[in-house]
């Protein structure tokens, strides 16, 4: 197999058999591509395209350039869900303990920051001595015994994938149908899943921002990952704002925590976990409508069993036991928070919810490079929903910097990617469909 034979088909239009793309991914797990040819290559799909054949190919590659997982001595449904990315979106943190509250088996293999998005590890991160990596044979063990566990890819899962998202991340190769369909489903075939549930954003904070494209997202995903053997649907989702009051890591663990405590709710939050949590249970067989479903996620979030699985499952992979009853013990406050008046009277009526994003990156909070360190304790809370009425310098939103500079800086970003205007805006509704 040479490469760049492979790299030049692909950017001319040709359809790649299956054992040329077997052999490439074999070749970038094994660590004989460099950065460059990974590059060129996932360039050269995102310009020319995947045929049906070519994606169940490269995701079957991709799934198999490393271990598969078993859970033969689980007998209850092993269940996932994986969202395409977007702003304040922390929904996966809830889901997965209300999910096992009711009788799932979540493994659930996320992913870092990709873009302007935010990686539900990278938050996991913000938690001291969480460990995001753990053997085959502790996870196997949170899974079974806590009933969730949320960790990232292992060396030996999915390690194609692993370092094919890295250099998407910085070669503006996201956005890619084919790639993300690989991406998501890989990790999630071998993670043995029976049943998949996604989240497809559309937005101008998603990598999606027009609908139909969305919807092919969305299609491809289901076709395939059906095809492959898993139960799969998918929800198509709003990312036209951030979806928390939070964007960031740490402050978005803190959302997190607080929800599932009990000591806050959001509106928009609350509609996605519960939509999903619904569609995970009814797909599993643990419930028989979306309604029964639906009463059974919420009584599992007002009983505290969710919070109870949240915590063994955070005490098992090595954070705090106490992570929930107390959170400002273990999650670091930047040093300089500052709020973000606004600039006018009115209402709020739009969001640039990836300029959000890229603030967030601006701030320290997420990644230009591969290498590059996060600072978990900056980003925005409080952030207002549209809809809401303001009054001139009245906050919309606290910025948590690292200094007065980087502060004033990203007060005065995230202003500029808020609307007001004199007219109550009509809102898009959250969950815009279901495929």
């Amino acid at each position: 197999m040479i490469p760049q034979e492979i790299i030049r088909r692909k950017r001319d239009g040709d359809e790649l058999d299956a054992a040329d793309i077997r052999s490439f991914i074999a070749a970038l797990a094994a660590g004989q591509l460099s950065e460059g040819q990974i590059g060129a290559f996932a360039m050269a799909v995102w310009f020319k395209g995947m045929s049906r054949a070519e994606i169940v190919a490269l995701t079957l590659a991709m799934a198999d350039s490393g271990d598969r997982l078993q859970w033969v001595d689980i007998d209850r449904p092993i269940a996932d869900k994986h969202s395409t990315g977007g702003v304040g979106d922390n929904v996966s943190l809830m889901l997965a303990p209300i999910a096992a509250a009711c009788g799932l088996a979540v493994p659930m293999i996320s992913g870092r920051g990709l873009g302007h998005t935010g990686g539900t590890l990278d938050k996991l991160e913000s938690i001291p001595g969480y460990r995001i990596t753990p053997d085959a044979d502790l996870f196997h063990k949170v899974v079974k015994e806590a009933g969730c566990a949320i960790i990232g890819q292992t060396g030996t899962l999915a390690p194609a994938d692993g370092r094919l998202y890295a250099v998407r991340d910085v070669t503006a190769t996201v956005d890619s149908i084919p790639l993300i369909t690989a991406s998501i489903l890989s990790k999630k075939l071998a993670a043995g899943l029976e049943t998949l549930v996604l989240d497809v954003k559309v937005g101008n904070g998603a990598f999606m921002a027009d609908r139909g494209q969305a919807e092919i997202l969305a299609q491809s995903l289901v076709e395939v990952a059906n095809g492959a053997g898993v139960k799969t649907s998918a929800l198509i989702t709003d990312m036209n704002q951030p979806l928390a009051d939070s964007a960031g890591n740490a402050v978005e663990m803190r959302n997190c925590l607080d929800f599932l405590a009990g000591r806050k709710r959001d509106t928009r939050l609350d509609i996605v976990v519960f939509a999903f949590a619904a569609e995970m249970l009814v797909k599993s067989g643990v419930a028989a409508s979306p309604d029964e479903a639906e009463g059974m996620a919420r009584q599992a979030l007002s009983s505290g069993k969710a919070a109870e699985v949240f915590a063994r499952m955070v005490s098992m992979l090595g954070g705090p036991a106490d992570l929930i009853e107390n959170p400002d013990r273990y999650l670091a406050r930047a040093p300089v928070e500052k709020p973000v008046p606004a600039a006018r009277s009115g209402w709020l009526s739009a969001c640039d919810a990836r300029g959000v994003g890229v603030s967030v990156i601006d701030l320290g909070g997420g990644r230009r490079h591969p290498a590059d360190r996060i600072d978990h304790r900056v980003g925005f809370s409080e952030l207002l929903p549209l809809g809401t009425r303001v009054n001139a310098g009245e906050p919309i939103a606290l910025v948590h910097a690292a200094d007065e500079a980087a502060a004033e800086r990203a007060a005065a970003a995230l202003a500029m990617h808020y609307r007001i205007t004199e007219d109550r805006p009509e809102l898009t509704p959250v969950i815009a469909g279901l495929i």
